[in-house]
């Protein structure tokens, strides 16, 4: 079974509940029918009742009368959202009339549906720009009890077998966050070995990388590397966790077994935490280019509940396959 298949086989055992705010874009309707016609999860899609059922007919659907469907402009919990939103946002000089006008956008509707408890993640994007898509759950469902950054990791699927766990590997931050402290940069890790766990379904080993190992070059971010690690085992003390390593020295045994001796990690990580945006985006661009890797992701993490974001370039397939990232990570919080 290859890693997407056994993704979409876990999830099949959570069957969480996702909101799918663009409840009227095509490749988002043909991917819900696709995951309720394979008992995936349960969807509620956000969009006028009547348009969304004439466009489903349309494309000859037959499974999306098992999603239930909310009109943002009209529903039962209407009310109760906006009195959660003026709670949760008054300091910020929310007004009623702007929750009410704000409650009818699906992107937060389904933040506070998550926020209420009554849906468990989120994806979206395929017609919303990332920043549309990402304010709603900054504001509302916001990050994780200890952490304070959201960062985004992609599960980097190589034909060469000999690294990571099978051929799998998990690189972060290569979405989010441009140049990280050490604090932050720790957190990244502990959530990463999270996402790892949750979806790909392994133990992570974790090589928090610089462009030096155990002290072979000196520099105030190599600096901040160390600092992370420590930071990062006092989050987890069970994390196997170690740095700073270059990336052949995390990756090759007999290299990790030359720099790093004694290293539980050199030469055997699967997870690869990258000491700034720019390395992290870089790292994974070149390895899916130049080795041929499947990238999944970005996977969004360190919200206190999932929301993923979709490119608008994405097909029908990369919806479903967020759908079951984002039921796995639910499970998984």
């Amino acid at each position: 079974m290859d890693f997407i298949q056994n993704i979409i086989q876990t999830a099949k055992t959570h069957r969480k509940h996702i909101v799918l705010p663009e409840g009227l874009e095509e490749r988002t309707l043909k991917a819900a029918d696709h995951v309720l016609a394979n008992d995936m999860a349960r969807l509620t899609l956000v969009g006028e009742p009547e348009a969304i059922r004439t466009k489903a007919e349309a494309l000859g659907l037959k499974s999306l009368e098992k999603a239930a469907v909310i009109d943002p402009k009209r529903h039962p919990k209407k009310e109760a959202y906006v009195d959660l939103m003026l709670e949760l946002r008054k300091s910020k000089g929310l007004t009623r009339p702007d929750a009410e006008r704000l409650i009818e956008n699906p992107l937060y509707l389904g933040a506070l549906m998550i926020k209420a408890g009554d849906a468990d993640g989120e994806v979206a994007g395929a017609q919303n720009a990332t920043g549309d898509v990402l304010r709603p759950a900054f504001q509302y469902i916001k990050t994780l009890p200890g952490t304070t950054v959201v960062s985004g990791a992609f599960f980097m699927i190589c034909k060469d077998r000999e690294y990571g766990h099978n051929g799998i590997l998990v690189f972060a931050d290569c979405a989010v966050h441009p140049v990280p402290t050490d604090r932050e940069l720790a957190e990244i890790a502990v959530t990463t070995a999270k996402t790892t766990r949750a979806i790909g379904g392994f133990e992570p080993r974790v090589a928090m990388l610089s462009f030096s190992t155990k002290g072979s070059a000196k520099h105030e971010m190599v600096d901040k590397v160390v600092r992370a690690v420590q930071i990062a085992r006092e989050m987890d003390p069970a994390l196997a966790i170690d740095g700073e390593l270059q990336a052949d020295a995390a990756l090759v045994p007999s290299v990790g077994g030359s720099k790093a001796p004694g290293s539980a990690i050199a030469g055997k990580a699967n997870v690869l935490i990258f000491p700034t945006l720019e390395a992290g985006n870089i790292g994974y661009k070149l390895v899916q280019r130049l080795a041929h890797a499947e990238a999944i992701g970005p996977v969004l993490q360190g919200m206190a509940a999932p929301v993923n974001d979709l490119s608008r370039g994405c097909s029908t397939e990369d919806v479903i396959n967020m759908i079951a990232i984002t039921v796995n990570q639910a499970a998984g919080r």
